[in-house]
């Protein structure tokens, strides 16, 4: 049977089958602002973003984490924004806009970076599903990965369509697992003590500090942007599906964390942040338990399934492959990192990505925003000598900040080091490119 004959069902299952892994997203493909909100509303509204945001309150006091949450996501909302901007105007993914700015081979290594440390984040919110779930209820820890994995595999396996209706889902369950978190809060602390919460901290982290550890929740996904962003209809809608993840959905899940550390309802708080769970399900009974136990799985099942898209969708570019297929090599690869224990160095990680992160979508706002009239007329090359310079001067600028001026943000500094670099070195060098 040709295409002309098939059956408008089967034609429209059809269409659904692709993620357009290797092309720009075609206009009539394209998908309603409500629907890529979706998708990045329900991203970062998670169980593990409420932990750095708690973090940062116990650390800081409340007045200054909440300056230092604040920041970090209008930051947030500038970096993605600008990013989002163009893929909305493009349709391409972030694989193809690396490919761009980096080179036909040079954006192997840009695109390969973030697609791998992204499945590291699926690794790690995996096997914190199976570490909470343990310490909430008691289950075996291994096998509640293993579950869980296959389940996160699953709906990642489905698509962008998937990940916009767990989005639906899981945006509305945080906010009523948030408030009866507070609510429960408020039965044995005062909530008129968080105004004066002065933190535990002692000095232990600087605002700048802060700020970065905010950033780099997000930092990989954020710059991947374009993989979700790409599927809006133009730019405007891109920015304004991006305001609903950075600062809305972001600044709710972090201060959720953050007003119930500074109200004293977790104990320890200075080492494990804003996480409420415990608030749900010690002695609250079976209605609560459940309603936790939903939350756990739905909630960090968002984080991993956009996780695993960013990365499955990077590799199978990188590899020439479909989706669906790097969705099931890397989820398993993945489930088996998370069974090693890689959700133990969640500090370690974070302070990788606040390096090297940023820098590289300072690189790409510098080519494809700022110098975008250079960027659209010349030649394409297989590797772009000055934007892997501008990445290396940002990420040196940023290390150099966490090390020797902690007081500053290491993830702003190495992203405006990498933009003004770029400009430098476009400038400095002749209008067409050498080909390598």
């Amino acid at each position: 049977m040709t295409t002309q004959e098939k059956t408008p069902q089967e034609t429209h299952a059809v269409e659904l089958e692709s993620e357009f892994e290797h092309e720009p997203v075609p206009q009539s493909r394209r998908k309603s602002l409500l629907t890529v909100s979706a998708v990045w509303f329900g991203f970062p509204m998670i169980l593990t973003n409420a932990v750095p945001g708690g973090l940062v309150v116990a650390l800081l006091g409340f007045w200054r984490g909440l300056a230092a949450i604040v920041v970090a996501n209008l930051v947030m909302f500038v970096y993605v924004s600008l990013l989002s901007y163009r893929a909305g105007r493009t349709g391409e993914s972030f694989a193809l806009q690396a490919t761009k700015t980096f080179g036909t081979i040079g954006y192997t290594l840009a695109s390969g970076f973030l697609a791998t440390i992204v499945v590291g984040w699926f690794a790690f919110n995996t096997g914190a599903t199976g570490a909470t779930a343990n310490q909430a209820f008691g289950w075996n820890e291994q096998l509640v990965v293993v579950l869980a994995g296959i389940a996160f595999i699953a709906v990642t396996y489905l698509g962008i369509r998937a990940l916009s209706w767990l989005g639906a889902v899981a945006a509305p369950l945080f906010i009523i697992a948030a408030i009866t978190a507070v609510v429960i809060a408020s039965q044995t602390h005062s909530l008129g003590a968080i105004a004066s919460y002065a933190g535990v901290g002692g000095g232990a982290l600087t605002f700048g500090a802060a700020v970065s550890l905010i950033m780099a929740t997000f930092a990989d996904s954020g710059t991947m942007t374009a993989d979700f962003t790409r599927w809006s209809k133009n730019g405007r809608e891109a920015v304004l599906a991006t305001a609903t993840a950075f600062p809305v959905a972001s600044l709710i899940a972090q201060l959720t964390g953050g007003v119930i550390v500074a109200a004293g309802a977790i104990a320890g708080a200075e080492k494990v942040g804003g996480n409420f769970l415990p608030l749900l399900t010690d002695g609250q009974g079976v209605l609560l338990s459940a309603l936790a136990a939903v939350f756990v799985f739905v909630n960090l099942g968002s984080v991993c399934t956009h996780c695993l898209y960013n990365g499955a969708l990077g590799w199978s570019h990188l590899t020439r492959s479909k989706m669906r297929i790097m969705t099931l090599i890397l989820g398993v690869l993945g489930v088996v990192a998370a069974l090693a224990g890689v959700w133990n160095h969640f500090l370690d990680w974070l302070i990788v990505l606040s390096i090297f992160v940023p820098p590289l979508g300072g690189v790409l706002i510098a080519d494809q925003i700022v110098l975008w009239r250079r960027s659209a007329e010349r030649a394409v090359t297989k590797a772009r000598p000055t934007a892997f310079i501008a990445w290396a001067v940002g990420a040196a600028a940023g290390g150099a900040v966490h090390w020797l001026a902690p007081e500053f943000s290491d993830a702003v500094s190495g992203l405006v080091v990498a933009i003004i670099a770029y400009v430098v070195a476009e400038t400095v060098t002749a209008r067409t490119p050498v080909k390598v």
